[in-house]
């Protein structure tokens, strides 16, 4: 009688496929295009132009546990799309692409973090129950229902007007009083308030939050229409707070003694760009439970009308199709975060989650595998980041602009294969970026050592790897051991070493490049995409269902 204990899943063709196993996808490095990032150059901000699986798993080990929310709008992938293939397949290939992803965007959840993904009728079932498999029952937050559209559209038997939202947390014990829902906390109110009498407030150092991380900003006039604002004092930024006390004079909405009230309690204050508009982030009360129903009625929801003429404004005549609009990804977005809190989204589309991020003081991290990456989210969040994008929620949130982002490529598979059929390290990779590859290769966090030339990168523990293209000698690896501390390993992965190098040392291991790597992942792989014809795709923008935001 066998001892393994059934459990309740899902199971379709090709679920165990090892080319999908997290284990097997290679841990790319991500290489920043200078040209395409914008705005603050200090930003930790992240766009990036790819696979979203590759991009996923390049992601670790720096962000593993460390986004607050997640936020995805798959493609639906039912219907036409899938003309060609019968009903076990169609939703087969889906899974399969829908399965590694969602194992991948856990690992990066902090452990009070709450994922949220849009979907359709078609599919929610299905992925009801493979995100109770992956997250576990027991984490199901609830499921939000979406008006998307003000009159029905009949596309099946019935006039549909909503879409679902499930969310999922990463652990069952979130904590005793948390609930989604906006407080008080988090809202804006603005320092500024014109027709106030004129006066000036003194900022203590390191009471105010700035978007720029670094910068020297000079005394200067930073009036403008009716607001009256002066720096009257040289400031400097450092680390995103101001290190010294400056002085603003102004029409206030608060006293000296208020602000210092407001710094003595710690709550925040935050500068977004220059011209500085100081606001102040209230702490707030208890929060108000979100209702399930983000409807018109109860939230003034926007819907699938006022996203497609959100962008329309901000693209012209190469508007995105069915995009979600600002409102309802601020109101997911606002019911589980902070200010400075890490938002994700790997299905970024036109760029909606990031651009929201942005206007409410969120860090982020988008990815799309699309031209959409060039044509729709740097063109919006240029101008998001500029202040001349003012749909969505900017007069809501008073956004001006400010901030910035890096924007990122994948780096070509590590291991390619040469004219011999021998296995070879590409020849992209030069000395340092070949030490960045084999660090994610190994599982290691590249942080080169400032005094130890042969500490490349960290492990668990004090563990550490030395990466090197030089022939390692007898002697080398005798000079590094003599500086090991006692529990101290380090692993050395050069392209050619004598041969009694390996037994010099039991806290040190050799391991030869690129054949140590070689069972770690599958390389050359360029995407992970769903196999849809060409003539099955021209169908799909026809079903409003089939976009991703």
């Amino acid at each position: 009688m066998s001892n393994n204990k059934q459990k309740l899943e899902l199971t379709w063709i090709g679920k165990n496929n090892p080319e999908y196993d997290i284990a097997n996808i290679e841990p790319r490095i991500l290489e920043e295009r200078t040209d395409l990032s914008y705005g603050d150059k200090d930003s930790e901000n992240m766009i990036i132009h790819g696979d979203n699986l590759l991009a996923l798993k390049a992601l670790l080990p720096e962000y593993e546990s460390k986004v607050k929310c997640i936020y995805i709008d798959p493609p639906y992938n039912t219907g036409n799309a899938f003309e060609h293939y019968d009903d076990s397949v169609e939703h087969s290939i889906w899974l399969s692409l829908m399965r590694p992803r969602l194992e991948l965007l856990k690992m990066l959840l902090k452990d009070d973090g709450v994922i949220f993904i849009s979907i359709d009728d078609d599919n929610y079932a299905h992925l009801r129950i493979i995100c109770d498999e992956i997250f576990g029952k027991k984490n199901f937050c609830g499921t939000l229902v979406w008006e998307k559209k003000k009159k029905p559209s009949f596309l099946s038997n019935m006039g549909s007007i909503t879409e679902f939202v499930l969310s999922y947390s990463k652990v069952h014990e979130l904590s005793p009083d948390f609930v989604f829902g906006e407080t008080t906390k988090g809202k804006k109110y603005p320092f500024n308030n014109a027709g106030n009498g004129v006066r000036i407030l003194e900022f203590p150092a390191n009471s105010v939050l700035f978007s720029i991380k670094n910068a020297k900003i000079e005394p200067q006039d930073m009036s403008a229409g009716k607001i009256i604002t002066k720096l009257l004092d040289e400031v400097l930024v450092k680390d995103g707070r101001n290190a010294n006390a400056f002085k603003l004079e102004g029409e206030w909405r608060y006293s000296q003694s208020k602000l210092n009230e407001i710094v003595s309690n710690g709550e925040i204050i935050t500068i977004s760009q220059i011209p500085f508009r100081p606001n102040h982030i209230k702490d707030g009360g208890n929060p108000k439970k979100m209702k399930n129903l983000l409807s018109i009625a109860h939230y003034g929801m926007a819907t699938y009308e006022d996203s497609t003429a959100e962008s329309i404004a901000l693209f012209g005549n190469n508007p995105f199709d069915y995009p979600k609009p600002e409102k309802l990804i601020s109101t997911i977005i606002n019911s589980i975060t902070d200010v400075g809190d890490l938002i994700l989204d790997s299905f970024l589309g036109s760029g909606t989650t990031i651009a929201v991020a942005q206007k409410t003081e969120r860090k982020y991290i988008g990815i799309e595998m699309g031209e959409h990456a060039y044509t729709h989210c740097k063109v919006r969040m240029d101008k998001v980041i500029d202040g001349t994008d003012q749909g969505g929620i900017s007069k809501a949130v008073e956004w001006k602009g400010g901030g910035g982002y890096k924007f990122y490529e994948l780096a070509p598979s590590f291991v390619v294969i040469d004219e011999f059929g021998n296995p070879v390290i590409d020849s992209y990779y030069n000395d340092t970026k070949l030490i960045r590859a084999m660090c994610k290769l190994a599982n290691y966090a590249f942080s080169p050592s400032p005094s130890e030339y042969w500490k490349h990168g960290r492990g668990q523990g004090k563990n550490n790897i030395y990466i090197t293209t030089q022939m390692l000698s007898v002697a080398m690896v005798q000079q590094i051991a003599s500086h090991l501390d006692i529990n101290e390993t380090l692993l050395i992965c050069p392209k050619k070493f004598e041969p009694g190098c390996e037994k010099v040392d039991a806290r040190i291991t050799i391991k030869k490049i690129p054949q140590s790597v070689l069972k770690a992942c599958q390389f050359g792989k360029k995407e992970y995409l769903l196999p849809i014809k060409e003539n099955a795709m021209e169908e799909i923008n026809e079903r409003e269902n089939e976009s991703e935001e």
